[in-house]
This record gives structure tokens, sequence and C-alpha cells, in this order.
């Protein structure tokens, strides 16, 4: 499956972005569903994940609360709400497909997009 991330930019603190991941290939409603950051530095962790249909989510608890993700089958296609952007949220987000998931360790993951930025300035 080849996975398009959309929608990063620069924002304000407390602001709002909204993150789409548009999915091609194969079936997509057959893989859950994540979302995982990049800050430079840093490794790669985990974010929020969503289960096929959409009735199960995790989140990271550096977002609970404040991001919310979403899919939408027949669009093929995820997002992830951001609400209350905090500078530490800066990072590229990258989405990413798991045929057994939802999971929340980057290794499950089996298929990547190439990453949006989001940078929140103080």
């Amino acid at each position: 499956v080849q996975l398009q991330a959309s929608g990063g930019g620069l924002v304000q603190a407390g602001g709002s972005l909204r993150l789409s991941c548009a999915a091609s290939g194969r079936t997509f409603s057959s893989y859950g569903m994540g979302w995982f950051r990049q800050a430079p530095g840093k490794e790669r962790e985990f974010v929020a994940a969503i289960g096929k249909s959409g009735g199960s989510r995790y989140y990271a608890d550096s977002v609970e609360g404040r991001f919310t993700i979403s899919r939408d089958n027949a669009k093929n296609t995820v997002y992830l709400q951001m609400n209350s952007l905090k500078p530490e949220d800066t990072a590229v987000y990258y989405c990413a497909a798991d045929g057994f998931g939802p999971g929340t360790v980057l290794g499950e993951y089996e298929y990547w997009g190439q990453g949006t930025q989001v940078t929140v300035s103080s």
C-alpha cells in the first residue's frame, strides 16, 4: 500500500492542524493505521493508532485529549486532528499501515508515508 501524508505547516502554539494520509494500492480497510512523529535528533515515536474499522483508538500520553485520530474507509484516508498544539509537538509526522494492527510499536508497521512537517511556534 502507498501512503501520502499532507496537511503539515507552521502554526502558533495553541493552534490546530489536521493531517491527512491517503492510501492506495491495496484494501485500506484491511490495515490498522498509525501516526508517528520524529523531532530533530530524536527517535521516531508513536502518536496515535486506529483499528481497521475505526472502533479502537490509541494515543500516546503526550497527545491524549489534544489529538484525535479518525479514518474514512470510503475515502481511503486516515486523519489526525491536532488541537492545542505545543512547541514540543514540532516534528515530521508519518502515517503508517499495519496489516495486523493497530499497534503502538514502530516495528509493527509495514508501510510508511513520506512524512509531513509540523512546526509549532511559541
